[in-house]
This record gives structure tokens, sequence and C-alpha cells, in this order.
């Protein structure tokens, strides 16, 4: 049941509120407009100053850096320092980030995260800025607090003490992004000292607007290593923690700094001598230090790794970013943060991509009026207000809910209470409990078919503001009217069904031009398509293979690929990804002979055993494996020559050889 009274109304507040702090109608931060203040210093030919952030010791804080060294704080925008600054330089990337003296590498590790999901990342970093075009010393950036999208505006002056950055500094001098985006976060949660520790799982749903759970690496789920692979799968957020808060950024012999937080950035099953491996990837806000020991850049596992896998998967620089066992990962780090849109990274052992639909509701928690604690009896608790949903009538394997219940701060300052929620059934029957001293607490479950009841609750006599989201599964379900909004495809849909993104992604690499070329397509191709782990592990699309695949699909024949020809080019590109998937059997991101051969038929193309045996001599590697850049330039000609034949055959041309002896002779040459 809902909440009466003023909670109703409060609830419909809610709703208003999120509305207007849509992803496409952004809440403005102190009512600042980025588009009206930077076209009224441009008018004026002035460098934007914020008086609501200003370069003094308040927006640094009053105990981030000794009493003393506070005047000696100096603001530098980027145009005193470099003679021609930039906001990105060659793309965004988590190696473009060290660093500086404020302790946020719980923020950085998200952010380091973010830059891997480009589909979150131009939420957070709007394009229409930079010091080339109306600079004017303005920028903006955008977070999710409590339901809203919020932009944030901010003059370009950063913080310097003794010459050095006291904030995030770019890996690249003249690149500014990073620190601009800090400051920018510094600015909604009051200042730089409010980034000097935090938690990681708030800054994973300030990126995002999703939600995050938190993995006990001492205490880990049994199915552990599959949320890490589906996490993966379907492109979440992700990091971990180690332990030791009284010890923070005490560097262990072996590489790992404790009190620390990291991003996680892949994890993949190899081959692996006789055998099979899962391996974790790891970066370090830092930008250096790295783990030392079994699967580290030089160690001597790599060794018995074949050599295409070992080039697609390591990289040998000093840059923060090492592989480790899932063994050694559990026993140096503590916690686990994955983080998405819905709850993608609890769907696997059933079919992917199922969709979640999610209720919201905003309340005040009153004590005088809520007589439920951590402790209160069943009856006692169902006075309480309560929330109720719905399981539908499936399999609820592996997990069906998720409850995620947010406390609101009405200033930085605020204290944190230990907030929680019950899970009820039939009115009285408390079936989960769930507290803890954090901003959010979430919890996921498996819970058999019927109508349940979540019960927000705190377990001190103080009034809070909560925001309450309780996402199910809806296995089979093809439309989600209570899904999150986003201006992006969402994540838990089918490949397939992502047609509507080509135009977002072609735009992204046209460079503001009406087609793209071999190079575009190439780092198109690269960076969008091999963001998959093991759709990776087969090697990148090189050069020459993305201008054969231009020459396929280039109509008008100038070397160039338009928006329509795109569109039929991402197409094949997200069934050849599904076909691929599938055709995997043994995850292994190559296909054998006989995997291909499946694959192929599932394309819906005919096939022999001799023009098999080719396919595999023209694009496999020395073990006879396709990896997936290779598949796709095999399943886009083959393709291509078979429309070419059965054109040729109904156009009426004499055509004295069989389809098979056609493609024989066009597929190997």
């Amino acid at each position: 049941m809902l909440a009466p009274g003023s909670a109703l109304a409060l609830d419909q507040g809610w709703q208003a509120r999120e509305a207007r702090g849509s992803s496409q109608n952004l809440k403005k931060f102190n009512n600042q407009d980025f588009t009206q203040l930077r076209a009224l210093c441009l008018s004026q030919g002035l460098l934007f100053e914020d008086a609501t952030f200003p370069a003094r010791p308040s927006s640094i804080g009053p105990s981030l850096l000794p009493e003393e060294l506070l005047p000696r704080v100096q603001w530098k925008r980027p145009t005193d320092l470099q003679r021609n600054p930039h906001l990105v330089v060659n793309g965004v990337s988590r190696f473009d980030i060290m660093q500086g003296e404020i302790g946020d590498c719980w923020m950085l590790a998200a952010l380091g995260s973010l830059t891997l999901q480009k589909q979150f990342l131009e939420n957070v970093l709007p394009k229409d800025q930079g010091f080339q075009d109306n600079y004017a010393g303005i920028f903006h950036f955008r977070f999710w607090q409590y339901g809203e999208w919020v932009d944030v505006v901010i003059d370009d002056r950063l913080p310097f003490l003794n010459g050095r950055y006291l904030s995030v500094h770019p890996r690249t001098s003249n690149e500014f992004w990073p620190s601009l985006l800090e400051k920018a976060y510094a600015k909604l949660r009051g200042s730089y000292q409010h980034l000097h520790g935090g938690y990681l799982s708030d800054a994973l749903v300030d990126f995002t607007g999703g939600v995050q759970v938190q993995f006990s690496l001492k205490d880990p789920p049994p199915d552990l290593e599959e949320i890490l692979k589906a996490a993966d799968r379907s492109q979440c957020l992700m990091g971990c923690s180690t332990s030791g808060q009284l010890k923070r950024n005490i560097e262990l012999r072996n590489g790992i700094v404790q009190g620390h937080a990291y991003t996680v950035t892949g994890a993949v099953k190899i081959p692996y001598k006789n055998g099979w491996e899962h391996i974790i990837r790891i970066w370090n806000p830092w930008g250096h230090g790295e783990w030392k020991g079994p699967w580290s850049d030089n160690s001597p596992q790599w060794d018995h790794v074949e050599p295409q896998c070992r080039e697609a998967l390591l990289r040998n620089k000093d840059d923060g970013e090492f592989w480790m066992s899932c063994e050694n990962f559990q026993e140096q780090f503590a916690w686990l943060y994955i983080c998405n849109r819905t709850p993608t990274f609890l769907e696997f052992g059933e079919q992917p991509y199922t969709r979640w639909s999610v209720d919201r509701h905003i309340n005040l928690w009153n004590p005088a009026l809520a007589t439920g604690r951590s402790n209160s009896s069943p009856g006692e608790v169902s006075s309480n207000p309560q929330y109720s949903f719905k399981v539908p009538d499936d399999d609820p394997k592996p997990y069906n809910v998720l409850i995620s219940l947010m406390q609101k701060h009405a200033e930085e300052d605020a204290k944190t209470l230990k907030i929680g929620f019950f899970i009820i059934k039939d009115n009285s029957k408390v079936l989960k409990q769930i507290f803890s001293l954090t901003r959010d607490v979430t919890s996921y479950f498996t819970l058999r078919p019927g109508t349940y009841a979540v019960l927000p609750a705190a377990t001190e006599d103080q009034e809070f503001e909560f925001l309450l989201r309780i996402f199910t599964k809806n296995p089979g379900s093809n439309e989600n009217s209570n899904s999150l909004p986003s201006p992006v495809v969402p994540m838990d849909v089918p490949r397939q069904n992502e047609d509507s993104s080509y135009k977002a992604v072609f735009q992204r690499y046209a460079k503001q031009g009406s087609s793209i070329d071999a190079l575009q397509l190439q780092q198109l191709l690269n960076e969008v398509i091999l963001q998959d782990e093991l759709t990776s592990l087969g090697g990148r699309f090189s050069f020459d293979s993305c201008r054969g695949i231009l020459a396929l699909m280039d109509l008008h024949s100038n070397g160039r690929l338009t928006l329509q020809e795109f569109r039929s080019l991402w197409r094949s590109l997200t069934t050849y990804m599904d076909i691929f998937s599938k055709a995997d059997k043994n995850h292994s991101g190559f296909l054998d002979v006989s995997e291909l051969k499946s694959a192929i038929r599932m394309a819906g193309l005919a096939i022999n055993e001799q023009l098999l045996g080719l396919l595999v001599l023209r694009y496999g590697d020395t073990a006879g494996r396709v990896g997936f850049s290779d598949f796709v330039c095999c399943l886009l000609r083959l393709h291509t020559m078979t429309c070419a034949f059965q054109n040729l055959a109904e156009g009426g041309s004499q055509v004295s050889m069989t389809s098979m002896e056609w493609l024989t002779l066009v597929m190997y040459t």
C-alpha cells in the first residue's frame, strides 16, 4: 500500500521533478544556464568567473590543506598553461587520468570506468564546448542526483599548489577534460574537500543514474565469476577497492595499494596451458603502480598464452593497468562494485537481455509516524508506509528482484544515517531485512511469484528524504514503460533492436561531416564494436580490412560511407555479433571450423566443405580459428558475393558455373 496523504503528494512531486531533471530536460545547478552565460561572456569579450564556486579557499574547503597553505593556492586557466589547450585529445580514455593531491581515487576509479562506456560518458561530458570555438572560459558537465540529471556550470580556473596540480592532472599536458570534470563534481558536492575520501559506489551512480551493487570479496557470492562475465558482456561500470581504511595509500610489495579504489576494466576466460583461466583487468587511478604477481605485465604466465590472444590482451606499460587471476583478485581486494542502468549483471544462466521494470518513489521517513526499526517485530513493521510490487509468474533463476534505497542529503555535511528496508509478504511476514550506514542500500533477491511490499526505515529518530527504486525482472517482455529514461539505447535490450543508435555512432566519428572514410571506420569499429572483451580477443580491425569492408558497402565508389550506407553496415555488424556469440560455444573469442560452419548457416548463407576450408585458410589464424574482426570481413564478403551471383543469374547473364564454384573463386582471392 502507498503511504497516505502527504506521502502521496510528495511522490507526485518527485515524478514531476524527475521529468524536469531528465537527461533531455536538465535541471540547472544553482540556476546557471550554460548557453546563456557563455553567450553573455562572448558578447562582452570576457572570460567567465563563477561567483557560485569562486577561485578562493572556500572552494578548496577549510581542512583539505593546512591553514597556512590555503592562501598559497593559485588558480590558473588552461590558456595560461598551454598555447593550444584542448578539452579532449584523440578521444577520452582512462589513461588520460592521473590522480593529484586530493584523495579522490573513489571518484576517479568510477570516472575511469565511465570512459569505457560511451553511452554513459556522452551524458556526463557534453560535446558543445571546447577551447577552439566560442571559448569563454566556461564549461559544463552533467551528473545524476537523486533521480535528476543536473547540469553543473564552472569556469576553467584550476587550483595549483607550489606549481603542481592540486586536482587530477591529465597525462597529456594540453588535455583538460579530467581536471574540469573533477572541478564540476567538486562544485556539485560543495568543495574539493568533499572529494577527499568517499564511496566509489556513490560516484558510479552519479555518473550513470543507474543502480549499483557492492559484492564482498571476502564472502563472495557463489556465482561471482558469472556475475563478472555478465557485467562485462552487458557493458556495466565496474570498480573495486582494497581494505585498510586506516592505512590509505600504503603500497605493498606486491604493488597493491591499501585503502585505495581501482577500476575493473575487463574480465575474460582465456585458454591457458591445457585448460582455462579466468582473469581480471584492473586500472589504478594514480596512472602508475601495478600488481607484480601472476598475470602481471612481465609474469611467466603469459608465455603459455597463444600469441594472438596475448597480443590482444597484454599492454606492457607502466600505465596503472594490469591483469590478475580471479583467485588473486579475491585475495587482494575487499569489495567489487558493479553499476548499470538496470541490473544486467544479474542476468546469466538463461537467455540474456531480460527486460527489467522499475518503480520509483520518494517520501519522507518520519520517526514520529513510523514505528519500525531494524529490530522491530513483524506486527510493528506492517504499520509503516510501504510500497508494493509483484513478481511475475516466471522462472526466478538466478535473481529476479533488486531493491535500492537512497537517502537524500539536503546538505553535503549532513549526517549519514543507518537506513534500510524490510521486505514483507502477506502483509505481516518479514522475509528480508537489510540495513547499512551508507548513502544507498541496495540488495538483490530471488523471490517466488507473488505480491510483496518494501518498507523503508532508519535506526535513528531522525527523518530523512529517500528515493526508493524497485527493479523486477520481466522475462520475455518487449516493452517496458517504466524503464529508466535515457537519451541512448538501453543496454538491456537485444543488439538487433539497437538500430536507432547507428546515427549517434556515425555522427560521433564523422567529425561533423556527412560521410566517413576507412580510417574513421577503423577507429569506430575498434572503439565501439570491440568493447566486448571476447570479441576483441581475435585482434583489432586493421586499416586494410576496413578498406575492404568500406569497398563492399560503398555504393557510390568514392571511398567513403554515407549515413545510409553505414546503416546497412551497422545492421550487419549487430547481426554478426549475435551470431558470433551464439556460435562461440566455449566463449574463447574464436570460432573453430565447425563453429564457423554453424555461424555461416545461422546467417542464412550456403556453405560446403571445400568453401569452408578456403575460408579458414583465408580468414583463420595458424590454428584454423577465426576471430570476430576476421569473421565480420568474411561474412560481409560472403554475403555480398552471394548476392552478386544471384543478381547475375536472375538478370539473364550467361553464368556457366554453380554458386559454389563462383564463391570458391571469389572468396579466396
